[in-house]
């Protein structure tokens, strides 16, 4: 006879069945109870067996850098059985399973890996830029100048996050990436009114001199801009990061910049002048002195 679950017009027990006639039978009599254990579960990974660990990451260190830190130095005084090491793998996968190996994966491996990509893009940036500023100017040297205040940020990235005691995200990179154009047109308009206060007859130091007094107005009002811009963030906790790189960066760089361009470009023209000059100045070459005619 066959036990087809149907609702039941008459009231039942729990742990039963009903028949279609109405009659009930005791889920006993239908089953057999037997308590065992699980097997395990094997389970592989680009064709390799491997055990998975997993855990979250709480507390005031929410970053998984710290912790994956942490966790390597824990690793380094773990004891082995003789003859075996604990080898550690953070984007490749373990080629061997003969010796103990451990891949770190998850969020860990999504860090580096925007952290490298956006390394590469800022680096591809960097050279794009170079050519559209050589491509202006003419020249190989003065790209290189207007590009020097860039390091410069990070005088107050850096601080910034450790003082507010914000980790150095994803986003602080994009942050830090974004601010970089800001800083290369505040270099610009900078050496751009040199090069035209030179042209109209003025020496190079007053030019300098000039510009860094005349400019000094539109850099101003572009960080202000920034800093009010980037503060509606500042209190977001994803991006957080991009806000502090954005307005740390741009007052560094405001301060830096209006010294730092100016010397540079003013080294930079001395030194080109005075290889020209020294150049274009005749070489004294010994002559013998041609021999008189004698007549007769």
């Amino acid at each position: 006879m066959l036990v087809r679950r149907l609702p039941c017009r008459t009231r039942f027990r729990e742990s039963s069945f009903c028949f279609r006639d109405g009659s009930l039978v005791s889920l006993r009599e239908l089953t057999h109870v037997r308590q065992t254990v699980l097997q395990p579960t094997i389970y592989h990974k680009n064709m390799k067996r491997v055990v998975y660990v997993t855990g979250d990451v709480a507390g005031a260190e929410e970053s998984p850098v710290y912790a994956i830190f942490k966790m390597n130095r824990a690793l380094d005084h773990l004891r082995l059985p003789a003859g075996y090491t604990m080898a550690r793998y953070n984007s490749v996968q373990p080629m061997s399973t003969d010796h103990y190996s451990m891949k770190w994966d998850g969020e860990w491996q999504i860090t580096l890996e925007v952290f490298r990509d956006l390394g590469l893009a800022f680096a591809v940036v960097l050279v794009l830029v170079y050519v559209l500023v050589v491509g202006w100017f003419r020249s190989f040297i003065v790209p290189l100048v207007i590009m020097a205040p860039i390091p410069l940020t990070l005088v107050g990235i850096l601080p910034a996050h450790a003082m507010l005691g914000a980790f150095f995200t994803a986003t602080s990179m994009i942050g830090f990436i974004a601010g970089a154009g800001i800083i290369v047109r505040n270099s610009i308009i900078l050496v751009d009114f040199i090069e035209l206060r030179r042209k109209q007859g003025m020496p190079l130091d007053e030019a300098v001199i000039d510009a860094g007094a005349v400019r000094f107005r539109p850099m101003l009002l572009t960080a202000a801009a920034v800093v009010v811009g980037a503060s509606v963030i500042l209190s977001d906790p994803i991006f957080q990061g991009s806000a502090l790189s954005l307005i740390a960066g741009e007052v560094a760089s405001t301060v830096l910049s209006r010294l730092a361009v100016p010397v540079l470009y003013c080294v930079v023209q001395k030194r080109t002048s005075s290889t020209d000059n020294h150049a274009s100045t005749p070489r004294h070459v010994g002559m013998s002195p041609m021999p008189q005619q004698v007549s007769s």
